[in-house]
């Protein structure tokens, strides 16, 4: 996702960013189609994604005028600032104990460390 881990910390590239950061608020449907896309590539990293974006999705229906209003703007700049900060992540502590869960099978392999 363009992180980078250093000893401050985990951080967004902001080379990887930057098309999100100068994303101007859109003004037609098809504008809002190639934002959506773009953040819905991410949505798995953003908790309570579908419900942030709910009032931008919903001017995509058919036979509805599009019509930008101050809760479009506001779900938009909390996408866009959600997509360039860094997720909440804690590098273990590896002086205190803790347990590695781990998942196989034939799709694929998982684990979380507890």
């Amino acid at each position: 996702m363009g992180h980078v881990v250093s000893k401050e910390g985990i951080a967004v590239d902001p080379k990887k960013i930057k098309t999100i950061m100068e994303w101007v608020a859109p003004k037609s449907v098809e504008e809002v189609r190639s934002f959506m896309g773009m953040a819905g590539y991410y949505r798995r990293f953003i908790r309570n994604f579908s419900h942030i974006a709910y009032r931008i999705t919903s001017l995509q229906r058919k036979g509805k005028k599009f019509e930008w209003t101050d809760e479009c703007e506001a779900s938009f700049k909390q996408l866009k600032q959600l997509l360039m900060h860094a997720p909440v992540l804690k590098i273990a502590y590896l002086d205190k104990e803790f347990v590695v869960c781990t998942n196989a099978c034939k799709r694929g392999l998982g684990g979380v460390l507890m």
